[in-house]
């Protein structure tokens, strides 16, 4: 009776937790025209608003998942609900652009410890097969800043309930990776500050070519250093492995078309044709709450088929939805239009979301699954920063905030490339072998108590 109870608490705290980290940066997207008009903020802050976020989030998640494993997994996770609590109700209470964006990064600090801990919570309270498909969808109301509040009421409950209900356990990792984590951070930030600022102040510029070479420096010295490191944040041995090499190259471009999409067409409904933000996130709905009815069966699915076609085929659908989307796009293109891609778009999800972890975990040991499950969850997020920037960089330069003719010129090649981009990836998850789970080999002895 107790392991039922502790199962279902464990089960409940880290849905609620992950389904508010995850769903904060979606509703975040609907919200930005609103944003844009009441903060005065340029393209490039509305890139910040987004990726403040997803970068902080995607370069701290293998943090994340070593603090959880030394100093104790659900002290950290109770830590991280904090953190993105406190991050929501600074952001709410921002007056200018460049103090959300600062907001948004300390919710992504919150975000990348509390992501990658809920699988290995999960892991010893809820077997593999029924761990919970957490979709989401885009919820909204009054003005944007209670997108931000409505995350502090839950995360005040959420926090000490984690921390007096869920068992603490610790994994093997004995120390933490400076080195690393400075390194990709800052070559992240590199390439990332040069793809977000690159149409306003000019490719050629020093500034640019000179951030975009720099980050790329910086990420070489960072695999050398991973190669090498006595305890590397990501071993790169992970990599010589065709089923998590692949599997991740699909995430990154599944996250690369599908966010980089979103962050233009939610503003396309409020720029172009005049919706409220509410109007806006209700006909985005088809695409973003399909996973909520397609997920569970898309789980049982891939235990027969194989995860790996499912991904395939979810990749494939979503390309085929955002070229659909790409080719009927105008200023007074009715809602009919594009309702068929966004079903189709959100049945895509479903089906690559629903197998993925799954398909990952299983090339490495059990002992792992914590380094594998941040690695996955950092790619992909970093998917979504490269596909916010490089489709929004292709919009300026072929389009604007001028008038609806010229935003729709500059949406149509930029979901085109994101279509592409996940077609690419539908042809790596083609080449996913299937195979069983690595040999297991012994795993230490985790501390755990109640």
């Amino acid at each position: 009776m107790e392991s039922r109870s502790n199962t279902l608490w464990t089960f409940a705290i880290t849905s609620v937790a992950l389904f508010m980290v995850t769903l904060d940066n979606l509703v975040v997207t609907s919200a930005l025209p609103v944003i844009r008009h009441n903060l005065h903020a340029s393209l490039t802050q509305l890139e910040w608003t987004v990726n403040a976020y997803t970068l902080t989030f995607a370069v701290l998640l293998l943090t994340g998942a070593a603090l959880g494993d030394r100093y104790g997994r659900r002290l950290m996770f109770s830590i991280g609900i904090g953190v993105f609590t406190l991050g929501s109700a600074v952001a709410a209470m921002s007056t200018t652009a460049t103090g959300l964006d600062l907001a948004r990064a300390l919710q992504g600090v919150g975000g990348a410890i509390v992501t990658p801990l809920t699988l290995t919570l999960l892991s010893a309270a809820v077997p593999r097969e029924k761990r919970p498909l957490v979709g989401g969808a885009i919820v909204e109301g009054l003005s944007w800043e209670w997108i931000f509040w409505v995350n502090v009421p839950i995360g005040l409950v959420l926090a000490p309930l984690a921390f007096f209900r869920l068992r603490e356990s610790h994994g093997p990792a004995d120390r933490l990776d400076l080195a690393g984590l400075g390194l990709a951070s800052a070559g992240l930030l590199g390439i990332v500050w040069g793809l977000v600022r690159g149409n306003s102040v000019g490719w050629s510029s020093p500034e640019i070519v000179g951030s975009l070479v720099a980050g790329a420096i910086v990420l070489a010295l960072f695999v050398l250093w991973e190669l090498r490191a006595p305890a590397p944040m990501l071993p790169m041995r992970f990599f010589r492995n065709r089923t998590f090499a692949l599997t991740n190259v699909s995430s990154l471009f599944m996250f690369f078309g599908m966010f980089g999409s979103i962050f233009l067409l939610i503003q396309f409904f409020q720029t172009v044709q005049g919706y409220s933000p509410l109007q806006a996130g209700l006909r985005i709905l088809p695409w973003t709450a399909m996973p909520i009815f397609i997920a569970p069966i898309a789980g049982a699915w891939s235990d027969r088929i194989g995860g790996q076609r499912l991904m395939a085929a979810g990749l494939a659908l979503q390309a085929v939805g955002l070229a659909w989307i790409a080719t009927v796009s105008s200023p007074t293109m009715p809602y009919s239009d594009v309702v068929a891609p966004f079903f189709l778009s959100g049945i895509s999800m479903a089906l690559f979301f629903a197998p993925v972890a799954n398909v990952v975990l299983s090339s490495v040991r059990p002992v792992e699954e914590g380094q594998a499950s941040g690695a996955n969850n950092a790619i992909r997020e970093l998917g979504g920063v490269f596909g916010v920037a490089v489709l929004a960089s292709i919009f300026a330069h072929y389009g604007g905030y001028g008038a609806p003719q010229h935003f729709v010129d500059g949406l149509r090649p930029a979901v085109w490339v994101g279509a592409g981009l996940v077609g690419v990836g539908a042809l790596a998850a083609l080449a996913i072998p299937g195979r069983r789970r690595e040999a297991e080999a012994p795993e230490p002895a985790f501390e755990a108590a109640s």
